[in-house]
């Protein structure tokens, strides 16, 4: 069976995150959040929706911070949104740094 999409990425973070991914990526990215299976909800972290795919912020106990392997995200704005933002351009791309250290890529769309 061939694969036919991605349904969704996780990035890791540590105990007690979810204030911090609500602001992050909720209210600063503007994704809106998906309430996460009843039974997946004891294990903590946050679930967000992201055009057809899903973003989820997993906790990690032994939590470290992943400089290179990361998500990138397609942005309407990304020069209006990068000027609030602390960005590090790379041509016609930029990088930052969730809460927690994770690399994140924007890209206009």
């Amino acid at each position: 069976m061939p694969v036919t999409g991605i349904d969704h990425v996780q990035v890791a973070a540590p105990p007690g995150c979810e204030p911090e991914a609500r602001r992050f990526y909720g209210e600063l990215l503007g994704m809106e959040e998906v309430e996460k299976p009843e039974e997946l909800k004891k294990r903590g972290g946050v679930w967000f929706q992201c055009g057809r795919q899903q973003l989820h912020v997993g906790v990690q106990e032994d939590f470290r911070p992943s400089s290179k392997a990361h998500p990138a995200f397609a942005v309407t704005g990304l020069d209006e949104m990068a000027q609030t933002l602390p960005v590090a351009w790379d041509g016609p791309r930029c990088y930052l740094k969730d809460p927690w250290g994770n690399r994140i890529e924007l890209l206009a769309t």
